[in-house]
Protein backbone atom coordinates (compact mmCIF):
# COMPACT_ATOMS: atom_id res chain seq x y z
CA UNK A 1 0.00 0.00 0.00
CA UNK A 2 1.17 3.62 -0.42
CA UNK A 3 2.13 5.26 2.75
CA UNK A 4 -0.95 7.19 4.62
CA UNK A 5 2.25 9.64 5.65
CA UNK A 6 4.32 10.75 3.25
CA UNK A 7 3.25 9.68 0.02
CA UNK A 8 5.83 8.74 -1.35
CA UNK A 9 7.21 5.38 -0.34
CA UNK A 10 5.29 1.84 -0.21
CA UNK A 11 4.56 -0.71 2.80
CA UNK A 12 5.73 -4.03 2.79
CA UNK A 13 5.34 -6.45 5.92
CA UNK A 14 8.11 -6.38 8.38
CA UNK A 15 8.93 -6.51 11.79
CA UNK A 16 9.39 -3.10 14.59
CA UNK A 17 10.12 -1.55 17.80
CA UNK A 18 6.48 -0.23 19.58
CA UNK A 19 6.96 2.31 22.57
CA UNK A 20 3.74 3.00 24.64
CA UNK A 21 3.21 5.13 27.58
CA UNK A 22 0.93 6.06 30.18
CA UNK A 23 2.25 8.04 33.62
CA UNK A 24 5.01 6.96 34.77
CA UNK A 25 5.24 3.60 32.72
CA UNK A 26 6.89 2.98 29.59
CA UNK A 27 6.62 -0.34 27.64
CA UNK A 28 8.52 -1.28 24.50
CA UNK A 29 7.65 -4.26 22.51
CA UNK A 30 10.30 -5.56 20.08
CA UNK A 31 9.66 -7.53 16.85
CA UNK A 32 6.06 -5.74 16.19
CA UNK A 33 4.96 -7.68 12.97
CA UNK A 34 3.62 -4.51 10.71
CA UNK A 35 3.76 -2.40 7.65
CA UNK A 36 6.58 -0.54 7.37
CA UNK A 37 7.54 2.23 4.64
CA UNK A 38 10.41 1.97 2.52
CA UNK A 39 10.80 5.40 2.53
CA UNK A 40 9.84 7.25 5.70
CA UNK A 41 9.60 4.36 8.17
CA UNK A 42 6.43 5.09 9.50
CA UNK A 43 4.62 1.56 10.76
CA UNK A 44 1.07 0.55 10.23
CA UNK A 45 0.24 -2.28 12.80
CA UNK A 46 -2.81 -4.58 12.32
CA UNK A 47 -5.87 -4.30 14.47
CA UNK A 48 -5.31 -7.56 16.23
CA UNK A 49 -1.72 -6.71 17.09
CA UNK A 50 -3.10 -3.49 18.20
CA UNK A 51 -5.46 -4.81 21.00
CA UNK A 52 -2.56 -7.27 22.08
CA UNK A 53 0.00 -4.68 22.68
CA UNK A 54 -2.61 -2.41 24.65
CA UNK A 55 -3.71 -5.39 26.60
CA UNK A 56 -0.48 -6.46 27.46
CA UNK A 57 0.76 -2.47 28.23
CA UNK A 58 -2.44 -2.23 30.43
CA UNK A 59 -1.08 -5.46 32.16
CA UNK A 60 1.99 -3.59 33.12
CA UNK A 61 0.76 -0.50 34.03
CA UNK A 62 -1.40 -2.44 36.21
CA UNK A 63 1.92 -4.59 37.72
CA UNK A 64 3.73 -1.06 38.85
CA UNK A 65 5.90 -1.09 35.86
CA UNK A 66 8.11 1.87 34.92
CA UNK A 67 10.10 0.09 32.36
CA UNK A 68 9.23 -2.75 31.01
CA UNK A 69 10.93 -4.01 27.93
CA UNK A 70 9.16 -6.84 25.93
CA UNK A 71 9.46 -8.97 22.83
CA UNK A 72 6.63 -9.54 20.89
CA UNK A 73 5.52 -13.18 20.19
CA UNK A 74 1.52 -14.42 18.86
Amino acid sequence: MTCLICKQGTTSLGRTTVTMQRGNCTVIFKGVPADICENCGEYFVDESVTRELLRRAEVAAQNGAEVEILSYAA
